[in-house]
């Protein structure tokens, strides 16, 4: 079957990068700390707009928080918040620059207290991937407990909506539609 004709979630539409992202990356699971934590920074920023719009910007996002690595983000200064606010190919919100910064500070703060970040939200998730049926919903019990503690040690942007969104692309649970051909892949 030609990957035009394949069945998909409505929401990856015709843009080609879209479908990419829906057929390669969304709903996988994802237990890499970095990267989880470098999704949910990217989910921050797209709060108020459309996902397309940061996956378009994503790597100008990479270059401009060098490569999402937490410890060298946790060490930008006023310096950095005043370069980032300049950079046309990312998101300009000080308060969502200054959210990354603050969540790379977290995440380093954890490390150091030997705490792994994909180990502490996988093991909130039941430590498997979550299969979804029936509608799909904007927010969850779950994603209301995960927005709830990561408030709590101080990460902005991480409401419950946000979470989960943040769980369906990592692949903490599978929103993939029934008719979707990565429904049962992932």
């Amino acid at each position: 079957m030609a990957k035009q004709d394949l069945q998909r979630c409505a929401w990856s539409g015709n843009d080609p990068l879209y479908q990419t992202y829906h057929d390669e990356e969304w709903g996988v699971p994802m237990y890499d700390s970095r990267a989880l934590w470098e999704m949910l920074m990217l989910e921050g920023f797209q709060a108020g707009l459309s996902w397309i719009t940061i996956l378009r910007k994503r790597e100008a996002f990479r270059e401009a928080f060098a490569d999402f690595d937490p410890a060298i983000v946790a060490k930008f200064s006023e310096r950095d918040i005043t370069r980032l606010m300049k950079n046309e190919g990312i998101v300009r919100s000080r308060a969502k620059i200054e959210a990354t910064i603050n969540g790379a500070r977290i995440f380093v703060e954890m490390q150091k207290a030997g705490e792994d970040f994909s180990t502490y939200i996988w093991n909130m998730a039941g430590n498997k991937p979550i299969r979804n049926k029936g509608p799909v919903p904007a927010k969850t019990p779950l994603s209301e407990e995960i927005s709830a503690t990561l408030k709590k040690r101080g990460f902005k942007f991480v409401g419950p909506v946000i979470v989960y969104a943040w769980m369906q692309a990592t692949g903490i649970v599978n929103d993939h539609s029934a008719d979707c051909f990565r429904r049962n892949k992932v």
